[in-house]
This record gives structure tokens, sequence and C-alpha cells, in this order.
């Protein structure tokens, strides 16, 4: 059960990791700064489900990779808000 645990663990992670690769290549196509947001958090997203699959770390120990994923979720709301407010002042 727990080798099941761990391929799909990994396979979440490679799907952070894909999706941030999707966004940089948007990024490069079309320069907007919303898509390198997307990709930063998805690539720090993928980082903290590797470290979370990765290490041996209890229950307790853990909790710091939280702030790992508010730090994505932030960069994702920061980007929005910063597209946002450059339409209103076009």
């Amino acid at each position: 059960m727990e080798d099941l645990l761990k391929f799909t663990a990994g396979a979440i992670t490679m799907g952070f990791l894909v999706a941030g690769l999707f966004f940089l290549r948007f990024w490069r196509t079309t320069r907007d700064g919303l898509f390198l947001a997307f990709a930063f958090a998805f690539f720090l997203l993928g980082a903290g489900q590797a470290l979370l699959t990765f290490t041996d770390m209890g229950d307790e120990d853990r909790s710091w990779l939280f702030l790992v994923r508010l730090a994505a979720f932030l960069c994702i709301l920061l980007a929005i808000w910063r597209k946002n407010r450059a339409s209103r002042t076009d």
C-alpha cells in the first residue's frame, strides 16, 4: 500500500511540473506575466509535493511544507490581482 501512495504522489508531482511547463511555454509565446506567475506557482507546488513524498518526516515535522503551498497560492492571487489592476488602467 505504501508503494501505491508513493507512486500516486510521484504522479501528482509530475502533473504539477508538467502544468508548470505548459504555463512557461504560454509565457514564452505571449510574454504575459500571469502565465509566468502560474508556472512559478505550479513549480512551487511540485517542489512541495516532491519534498513531502521523498522525505521521511513525521506529521509534526512537515507542517512547514504548507508554507510552500501558501506561497504558491499567494503568487497566483497576486498575479490575478495585478492582471485585473492593469486592465482597469487601460
